[in-house]
C-alpha cells in the first residue's frame, strides 16, 4: 500500500541478503523509522515488544526470524531452540506457530548447509502468499460494500467500522479487514471508515487511522465507546474486523474490545464481519473457550506515548499513582455474533460448517 504516494511493505529482505528490514510500527504515527533484524534476538525482540504486530505480520517475521536463527546454528538443536524462542514471544496469533512449523516443515529433513538459505526462500513464499491471501479477501469482500453504495443516494459514502489495526501493518500488504476498504475506494465506491482509537495501545489511532489517511481513505477517529452510539444512530452500515485466531466453531479472538461492537452491532442490526486467511484458522480447537489470551503489562494501561508541541513524544502517566491495571490483550467473540467471515476463498457463515464449506479439506482434521 502507499504513504503518501510512496509503495510499502511492512517486512522485506536486505539488500544484503542476510538480514531483514521491518517498519518500527511502536514509532508510527509521530515518526516513520524501519529496523533491520539480523538475529534470532532480533526478531523474537520485534515480536514481542510489537515492532511487528497483527497476526499475518507476525507469523511472516517469525518465519524470517528462523532464517536470521539457522545463520548462527542449523543443526536440528537450533533449529528447535529457535522455533520454541519465537513461539514464546505472543501466545495469542496462531499465524506464529503455524508460520514456524511451515518453515520447519521445510527444512528440517535437509541437510545443515543448505537449511538457511532454504528458510529464507520458505520466508519469501510466506510473505509473498500473506500479499496474495489479503489481496483476494479485499476481492471478496468488496461486493459487500458495494451492494450497500448501490443503495445510498447521490453518491452518500458508506460507514464502516473496525476496531484495531487490521490493516496493511498488520499484515504484509493489504490487509484483512481493511483489503475491502481499499479496494472499494480505488474502484471509487464512497467510502468513510469510523476508526476505534482501541486503547490500551491506541492501534486504531497509532496505525489505522495513519494508514488510512497516508492512502486518501477518508476516515473519523472515534473513542472506542462511541461505536454503539453511532450504530444506534444509524450512522454505521458495516462493521469489520480482523481475528489473531479462529476456532474451528467460527468464535473469534481479536484485539480487546471487539466482543463490545459485536454485541452493539447485534442489538442494532449492523452486519459485523470478520475478515480473515486461512493461515488464523486454529482447527485443533472445538470452541473459543479455548483460546490463550495474552495478559500484557499495566504499562500499557497506566502509561501512554504522546508527542509534545516540540515535536518530541514522550510517555505520560494517565491514572491515579498506584492503581493496579489489569490488561487482557484479547477477547472472544461468540460466532452467533458474527454475520460471516470474509476469507481467501470467499464469504461464509461463521460456523464450523461454513468454514469446511470453505475449506473442505480440513474436514477430517478439524476440531
Amino acid at each position: 500500500m502507499k504513504i503518501d504516494g510512496t509503495a510499502y511493505r511492512t517486512i522485506w529482505p536486505g539488500d544484503d541478503g542476510a538480514s531483514v528490514v521491518i517498519i518500527d510500527q511502536t514509532r508510527l504515527p509521530h515518526r516513520f523509522e524501519t529496523v533491520t533484524l539480523r538475529t534470532l534476538d532480533d526478531a523474537a525482540r520485534a515480536i514481542l515488544t510489537m515492532q511487528v504486530r497483527g497476526a499475518p505480520l507476525i507469523g511472516a517475521t517469525a518465519a524470517y526470524g528462523l532464517a536470521l536463527a539457522l545463520q548462527a546454528d542449523a543443526s536440528d538443536a537450533g533449529l528447535a531452540h529457535a522455533i520454541d524462542h519465537l513461539a514464546r514471544q505472543r501466545p495469542t496469533a496462531v499465524n506464529l506457530r503455524w508460520a514456524l512449523e511451515e518453515v520447519r516443515r521445510h527444512v528440517q529433513p535437509l541437510p545443515v548447509g543448505v537449511r538457511t538459505a532454504a528458510a529464507y526462500a520458505k520466508a519469501h513464499v510466506i510473505a509473498e502468499d500473506d500479499v496474495e491471501t489479503c489481496r483476494n479477501i479485499g476481492v471478496n469482500g468488496v461486493a459487500l460494500i458495494r451492494a450497500i453504495a448501490e443503495k445510498k443516494h447521490n453518491g452518500e459514502a458508506v460507514n464502516i467500522l473496525t476496531h484495531c489495526n487490521a490493516g496493511w501493518l498488520a499484515c504484509v500488504d493489504w490487509g484483512t479487514a481493511t483489503s475491502p476498504i481499499y479496494h472499494a475506494h480505488d474502484a471509487g465506491i464512497p467510502v468513510h471508515v469510523w476508526v476505534d482509537e482501541t486503547r490500551p495501545r491506541n492501534q486504531g489511532a497509532a496505525l489505522t487511522a495513519y494508514e488510512l489517511g497516508r492512502h486518501g481513505v477518508p476516515h473519523t477517529l472515534i473513542v472506542d465507546n462511541a461505536g454503539g452510539h453511532l450504530m444506534q444512530q444509524g450512522q454505521v452500515d458495516l462493521c469489520i474486523v480482523g481475528t489473531d485466531r479462529v476456532a474451528a466453531n467460527g468464535d473469534v479472538a481479536n484485539k480487546i474490545g471487539t466482543y463490545l461492537k459485536a454485541l452493539a452491532a447485534h442489538d442494532t442490526g449492523v452486519p459485523f464481519y470478520v475478515a480473515l486467511p486461512y493461515s488464523t484458522i486454529d482447527w485443533t480447537l472445538g470452541s473459543g473457550r479455548d483460546i490463550p489470551i495474552e495478559e500484557r503489562g499495566a504499562d500499557e494501561v497506566l502509561i501512554m506515548l504522546g508527542r509534545l508541541a516540540d515535536g518530541s513524544v514522550v510517555p505520560v502517566e494517565i491514572a491515579a499513582p498506584g492503581s493496579p491495571a489489569a490488561n487482557p490483550a484479547f477477547d472472544v467473540t461468540p460466532a452467533r455474533l458474527v454475520t460471516g467471515f470474509i476469507t481467501e476463498r470467499g464469504i461464509a457463515a461463521a460456523s464450523r460448517d461454513g468454514l469446511l464449506g470453505l475449506y473442505p479439506e480440513r474436514r477430517e482434521t478439524a476440531a
